[in-house]
């Protein structure tokens, strides 16, 4: 029986350390397309939507972290309710803080 229960640990453990979300890989998948590789918004989605630089301490201190999960969880709306930005669609908590962590990295 401890060796069953041993093998089942040992085969979870492997199972968590396999999967390790991507926050860069994400950023480069969902965000990127607008918020440029760099966090500078200067493409032309970007543009079009008036991002901000989230490259400078102004526009980071914009939004907390509890906010910036939200967002990544929820979408964004601009006061018409139209759709700003999307949700990332199935993102955990844990994920979601990660990638917060990630775009606070983008500040210079």
């Amino acid at each position: 029986m401890k060796r069953i229960l041993l093998s089942a640990v040992v085969v979870s453990s492997l199972a968590v350390a396999a999967y390790g979300f991507d926050a860069s890989a994400t950023w480069t998948d969902q965000c990127a397309k607008c918020h440029g590789a760099d966090g500078k918004g200067e493409t032309k989605m970007g543009k079009k939507l008036s991002i901000k630089d989230y490259t400078t301490a102004e526009a980071q201190g914009t939004f907390t972290d509890a906010e910036g999960v939200k967002a990544l969880k929820e979408g964004t709306k601009d006061k018409n309710g139209k759709i700003r930005m999307k949700a990332i669609e199935g993102i955990t908590d844990a994920d979601a803080q990660a990638m917060v962590k990630y775009f606070r990295g983008l500040k210079k």
